[in-house]
């Protein structure tokens, strides 16, 4: 009984192939929370692939009725050992986005796991299946080995995240004493290098919407009215360069966080942000003066998602009559997310821009959260990590990208530490979604050896 033998067991599962056909399992539920069609789908995964799986190594599962009625049904899966024990909370989301299967490669289609070469194709594969499948796994492996965990834990899969978590926030709130906990320990996004682990503490938070200008009714003739008639999308591409200027810096005080400190740069100093990246990051866009690590982990960024004007399919000899751009305030800790759309009306307004109107989208908000790097859950799973592969992980202090950790870290108050099980090119949200089988192999191995070490209760345990 060792961890070496629990780590042999976490590649044992993987090398014999019981990783892959477990996903594959997983892979086949068609879980679109996006598709209204494939509601029923979202709780025939928790209740016929997760629950008896959690059920057959001890865990008390309970499915839940979502609070909000646009959200699909969550899981929560208890395994309380001794109550003096610590006790891990760990999260994954069960739906993926649009199948979009008329868009994969020859060959390949969305909800059957396909194997070429080192890739493992399929909708989900990544985001978020191979994520919660792995950490199950591994705790599996741990009490085959140990026969116990020797610390409690709580599950909990929601099938909303994709559609941006309803219902979750409430459901944590009403259920706070329930899902209490000394960390949360769990897996979603990207590793920076396929080859090596990372981790995060938090991530960016998000807030979307429109910038609109109608001036009128109906496009009028070019030829007659050029000259005579404001050009609304002229007028809004002009406001669109007063909130940043021609490298993306953004030029809202108030859109400037204030919470880049020495440590935040001494975690992000040397991230392999650029080696390698696909497509090629461009060095000189974003805030001057800055890191491509601190830029995308460390600083604020503003992204016009879409724009329209007139008729782009078919362009009209005519003045439009309205224009609107779709846009995008990713944010990290620091910034006041109450303060960003009135801000963004007193800047529009001094500048002259008092018709553009500012629409904000119902959903697409996430707060930002971000644990010190130097907590000590930090330090204990970086060692942890560290002790299984042989080298440090990458630490990042929050995702560059966004996720509901605001209801673990704000509402449950916990230190939250995040390992995640995919890597940049995975294709996420993408026709051709994928995982390599190499991280799949790591993936297992580390979180083995984690959950190993939290169970031996040692003093080193925060």
């Amino acid at each position: 009984m060792s961890r070496d033998n629990a780590i042999a067991r976490a590649t044992s599962y993987f090398e014999s192939g019981a990783l892959q056909t477990d996903l594959a399992e997983l892979v086949a539920f068609q879980t679109e929370s996006q598709n209204p069609a494939q509601r029923d789908e979202l709780g025939r995964y928790l209740t016929h692939a997760i629950a008896p799986r959690l059920r057959a190594s001890g865990f008390d599962c309970t499915l839940h009725d979502n609070p909000d009625p646009d959200g699909g049904p969550l899981l929560v899966g208890m395994r309380i050992e001794d109550p003096a024990f610590k006790t891990v909370l760990t999260y994954g989301h069960g739906d993926v986005t649009w199948a979009q299967t008329d868009q994969w490669d020859d060959g390949l289609t969305p909800f059957t796991l396909t194997e070429v070469g080192e890739r493992l194709y399929g909708r989900g594969a990544a985001d978020n299946k191979i994520q919660h499948l792995v950490n199950i796994a591994a705790l599996e492996t741990v009490l085959a080995e140990r026969g116990a965990l020797g610390f409690n834990v709580k599950f909990i899969i929601e099938t909303s995240e994709e559609i941006g978590s309803p219902g979750l926030a409430t459901f944590i709130k009403a259920h706070k004493e329930m899902l209490s906990a000394d960390v949360l320990i769990a897996s979603d996004g990207p590793r920076l290098k396929p080859d090596r682990p990372t981790m995060f503490m938090g991530a960016r938070g998000g807030l979307s919407f429109d910038l609109s200008l109608d001036l009128r009714t109906g496009a009028h003739h070019s030829g007659n009215w050029g000259g005579l008639l404001a050009d609304p999308a002229m007028i809004l591409a002009h406001a669109l360069a007063t909130i940043c200027d021609a490298r993306g810096q953004i030029q809202i005080p108030e859109w400037r966080p204030d919470s880049l400190t020495g440590s935040v740069r001494e975690a992000l100093d040397g991230l392999p942000v650029t080696e390698d990246s696909n497509p090629p990051v461009d060095e000189d866009w974003g805030e001057a003066g800055l890191t491509p690590a601190e830029r995308v982990f460390g600083w604020n960024s503003f992204a016009v998602l879409a724009m329209k004007s007139g008729v782009p399919e078919a362009p009209q000899n005519a003045i439009s009559d309205k224009a609107r751009a779709t846009c995008q305030l990713r944010y990290v800790v620091g910034t006041d997310p109450e303060a960003v759309l009135p801000a963004l009306r007193r800047h529009l307004d001094a500048n002259g821009f008092q018709k553009v109107e500012i629409i904000q989208h119902e959903r697409g908000f996430f707060p930002a959260t971000r644990l010190d790097p130097g907590h000590p859950w930090v330090s204990y799973v970086k060692e942890s990590l560290t002790r299984t592969t042989g080298i440090a992980p990458h630490v990042l202090p929050n995702l560059a990208g966004s996720l509901p950790n605001e209801c673990f870290a704000d509402i449950l108050g916990l230190p939250t530490v995040w390992v995640p099980h995919s890597y940049l090119g995975c294709n996420q949200h993408a026709p051709n979604e994928h995982v390599l089988k190499s991280v799949c192999q790591s993936a297992i191995t580390v979180m083995a050896g984690l959950f190993w070490d939290i169970g031996t209760q040692d003093a080193a345990l925060p």
